[in-house]
């Protein structure tokens, strides 16, 4: 048991290794601990302290836990899947991005449309101006600020060509009414005016929720097939990744002196994101779904990928 192998890889048979793994795993408010995450020299003394091992050093317990890139310091925030139709309302999602429908090539007159609001834009001014980066030294925003107010942003993006259709309004709050008028600019528009069908995929916000929102557009746009996204699923909802880039490049740092000048530059961000927006290269695929979902136990967590 104490050979001195190679980084005292030697010392330790590979069971107790494993052992220790296993120990990493679990959660340490189980073990009867009042903490909620292990370090690796926590493990180390809880090992010693089942009887694992004799001794250990948290050096050697963190080595043998990056092999298997275990981490049980670190925790990221996890959405558990909880619709019953997951999988299917997904995959008929990520069927639209391939251009399929219901197993078919989608008609060159079908066009997607994803869609949804970005809420809560603050009009936060700063109590000194900002400073530009200079030589060795980042930019530079106040702390401190007063709030201006709130607006909310809706808007739509064509997935197949971004640069044609991009589409937004900036509102002092969500409402049916600022849906609507969303899907007026679009349905208004060309090629959508006159498309055979446009599919809109949205996630169960309020304003776009269930049959009363289908009956409710398809009323008036006989043409618009409203694709709902599984609950807590806008991570498949391609006009997040837009959004994330409006807040990146034009809302970070937030300085904005009124509500005026926030929403001029959500909606002169937008036309300049028109001029050079290219598709997004989506790669996730029913297959890459067929696998997540068989990687998710009954609780919703992950097991390791194969």
């Amino acid at each position: 048991m104490r050979g001195l192998g190679p980084g005292g890889r030697g010392r330790f048979p590979p069971a107790q290794i494993a052992e220790v793994k296993a120990l990493a795993c679990e959660l340490p408010a189980e073990s009867g601990r009042p903490i909620s995450r292990w370090s690796a020299t926590e493990i180390a003394a809880q090992a010693v302290g089942r009887g694992i091992v004799c001794e250990v050093s948290g050096t050697t317990v963190w080595r043998w836990l990056s092999e298997d890139a275990i981490r049980p310091w670190s925790w990221r925030s996890w959405v558990f899947p909880r619709d019953p139709e997951f999988a299917a309302k997904a995959g008929r999602v990520l069927d639209l991005y391939e251009r399929r429908w219901q197993g078919k090539r989608l008609h060159p007159g079908d066009y997607v449309i994803s869609a949804d609001e970005k809420t809560q834009l603050q009009a936060l001014l700063r109590r000194h101006e900002l400073v530009a980066p200079g030589p060795r030294r980042p930019g530079l925003v106040e702390h401190e600020y007063r709030r201006g107010g709130t607006l909310a942003y809706l808007a739509a993006m064509d997935v197949h060509d971004p640069a044609r259709g991009l589409f937004g309004r900036v509102e002092h709050r969500i409402s049916n009414h600022a849906f609507d008028a969303l899907v007026e600019q679009v349905m208004t528009s060309e090629p959508y005016a006159s498309a055979r069908r446009v599919f809109w995929v949205v996630d169960n916000g309020t304003v776009h929720r269930g049959q009363k929102a289908i009956d409710r557009l398809t009323a008036r746009w006989p043409r618009l097939v409203l694709v709902h996204l599984p609950v807590h699923a806008s991570w498949l909802n391609q006009i997040e990744i837009y959004f994330s880039i409006l807040a990146r490049k034009a809302l970070t740092p937030c300085h904005f002196a009124s509500l005026d000048e926030l929403a001029d530059r959500v909606t002169g961000f937008q036309e300049h994101y028109r001029t050079t927006a290219q598709p997004f290269d989506w790669t996730f695929t029913r297959e890459d779904l067929h696998n997540l979902i068989a990687r998710l136990d009954h609780s919703g967590r992950l097991t390791p990928a194969a």
